[in-house]
Formats: structure tokens, sequence, C-alpha cells
């Protein structure tokens, strides 16, 4: 009995140690909370992303200032405590992930969910880039419903914003239990960084961030009070416009009528600004004036339009601009039918049309009920 003692008293303090770490049987939950608590009156908080490569994922975090440690790990799958090769089978249900710990007082979770969207292709359900299988695919991992609403609200700005022409498919799911990987998976880049260095240009990760992103450094703001919608580099604009597109919103062009997208377009749905997606005109508005251009009597936000005085081809006429992708639309003419009086002659070129039944999924939700009345 006494040696049993002996023995017991011994084993005290690591049982105590495995419950308080989460590896004892019932206790995890409990303990991230209790955890995170203590980080928060610490002055530390954690997010948890899933962006592909957790190399490329925690090398990318690790430059934000007020990021303090990004550890590598899995999550999201049923088995407990699971390997690499676990992992890379991708039947554990487990994705690559990153936990970072972050000084709220130097770094918003805003601002790491920005840094989230432009390190990652948010429109690829099969992987990241040259890595495929599920265990690659995209997801936030909130940690309360405060993370929950603010992931929420950064996804669908960016896909109000229209930086991507394909369906935003991160998923946005609460963090189960999160493993740390193996160590030498930890600051792989550092610890390898000519092997991280030959992957990274071969995964053609930076490859498709340039393109998309062009030389912005962050995506559409986030915070609340600013803007959701932006304007790319000219090189993106240059890459992902056609040509007539370019011409019209950046060179103040004209295309020709009767032979342009939406002259004659009768659905149901808005309208948006094809560089940035800010919304622009309704369905609603549209009417047909017999100019070979859509035609609108009002704008479905007016806080979107701005109007210039043109004086160009020898004549004065009031131009009509995106506010905050600056690209030119068309003009606006006092010829128009009631109840506004007004024409607003638009270029289809300048324009991207969100059809009634996909303005939830594209992110114009709360259009959905005006167009429903």
């Amino acid at each position: 009995m006494k040696g049993r003692r002996w023995w017991a008293l011994l084993a005290l303090p690591v049982f105590l140690w495995t419950w308080d770490t989460g590896w004892a049987w019932g206790a995890p939950q409990e303990n991230r909370e209790r955890r995170e608590m203590n980080d928060q009156q610490e002055g530390r908080q954690t997010a948890t992303f899933a962006g592909g490569c957790f190399w490329c994922v925690e090398a990318d975090f690790e430059k934000v200032e007020g990021v303090m440690e990004v550890v590598s790990g899995y999550t999201g799958g049923g088995k407990a405590d699971p390997s690499y090769e676990d992992v890379s089978t991708g039947n554990t249900g487990h994705l690559e992930a990153v936990q970072v710990t972050y000084d709220p007082r130097k770094v918003s979770y805003e601002a790491l969910l920005q840094v989230f969207w432009r390190h990652v292709d948010p429109t690829d359900q099969g992987g990241q880039f040259v890595d495929r299988g599920p265990q690659y695919r995209t997801a936030i991992f909130y940690h309360n419903d405060a993370q929950r609403k603010l992931a929420e609200e950064s996804k669908s700005r960016l896909e109000r914003s229209g930086r991507f022409s394909k369906t935003i498919v991160t998923e946005i799911v609460p963090l189960p239990r999160f493993f740390r990987a193996e160590e030498y998976h930890q600051d792989y880049h550092k610890t390898h960084a000519l092997r991280y260095k030959f992957y990274r240009w071969n995964s053609g990760r930076d490859q498709f961030l340039e393109s998309a992103w062009g030389d912005q450094e962050t995506p559409a703001p986030d915070r609340p009070g600013e803007s959701p919608y932006s304007k790319p580099s000219d090189k993106v604009l240059r890459e992902r416009l056609t040509d007539i597109e370019y011409e019209v919103t950046q060179k103040n062009g004209t295309e020709p009528p009767f032979d342009n997208r939406y002259w004659d377009n009768k659905k149901e749905g808005i309208y948006v600004d094809i560089v940035s997606g800010e919304p622009l005109f309704s369905s609603l508005d549209k009417y047909d004036s017999g100019t070979g251009w859509p035609s609108f009597t009002r704008p479905l936000v007016p806080e979107n339009i701005v109007e210039r005085e043109d004086r160009s081809l020898f004549t004065t006429r009031t131009e009509v601009r995106s506010k905050h992708a600056d690209s030119h639309l068309g003009h606006v003419f006092e010829d128009g039918p009631p109840p506004t009086g007004r024409r607003y002659c638009m270029n289809s070129a300048a324009l991207r049309f969100i059809p009634k039944e996909e303005l939830e999924i594209k992110g114009y939700g709360q259009y959905l009920d005006l167009l429903e009345r």
C-alpha cells in the first residue's frame, strides 16, 4: 500500500499537468476556454485559420506586427492526436491549420482576417494551389461568437467586392480541438529555408496572389465605417478586364449601342461596378430607352454614384462615375420617364449583373427583399 501511495503522489503532478494542458479525458474544451480567458487577461488572443500548406500560412502570419506566435497543426477531424501521415491521406477530416496568438492592442482580429484572405485562394474547393485534397481546403475556425460574426461579415464583403469571379467557398466553422503538428513542421520556413523557398515558388501560391491582388498590400478594408469596395492595381485590371471593359472604365470609352451585354437584359437582379463590386443600379429601375444601352431612372445606391461635368465632344454633358473604383460608367440625361425624369445611360462593359437568385450567395442579400417587394 505504501508503495502504491508513493507512486500515486509521484503521478499527481503529471496528471494535473495533462489535465491543465487538455490532454486528460473530458477536459480539452474546458481547459482551452480557461487558457484563452487567461490569455485575454494577459493581453493575448488566439485565432485559427486553414489556408493550405501550413508552412506558408505560418510564415505569412509571422510577418504581421502584433502577432506573438504561430503554431502549425491539425484540426477539424475526428481522430485524436493525428500525425502528419494520418492527415496527409485526406481521410481523417483534419485540415492543415495554424493557430495565431496575437496582441489585440497591436493588431485586430479584423486585420488578421484581411491577412488570411490576402494569402489564399478562397474559391478553391479541392485544396490550395499545388496541394490537392480536403486536408488543404480553406477555413476560418472561430473561437467565439464575436469572431464568427466578424468572419462572416468579412467574407460577405469580399464576395461583394467582386475581387473573385468565382464563389467564395471558405468555410466558417467553430473550432474543435487543435493538435500541434510535429516539431519539424514548426517554423519550417526558417529551419529549412532553401527547401521552403523552392516549394513555395513551385506551388504557384505567390503567382496566384500577384495576379489576384497585384501590388495591393491588403484586401478591401474590414474595419467598421470603411468601404468594403476597392480598386485593384492597373496591372491586375489589365489582366482581369477585357479590352472593351478596360477602355470604358479606365479610358472613358463608349461601347457600341445594341451590341453590348445588358442593353436588352430583362432579368431581375442588380448591377454592380465590374471593377469594385459596389452596387449601382437595380432591374426595378431599368427601362428600354431605345438608345441601345442599359438605362435606369435612378441609382440603387446614390452614395456610390458621382456626377461630373463633361465638356468633351464639343458639348456639355454630365458624366457618371462610381465612387469607390472611380470607373467611368456613362452619362445621365434629363429626358427620362417618371418618377425621376432622368436617364442614366450606362455602358454594359462597366457593369456586372447579379441575378436575383444569386444575391445571397454573392454577398448582396440585403437587396433581396427590395426585389421581392
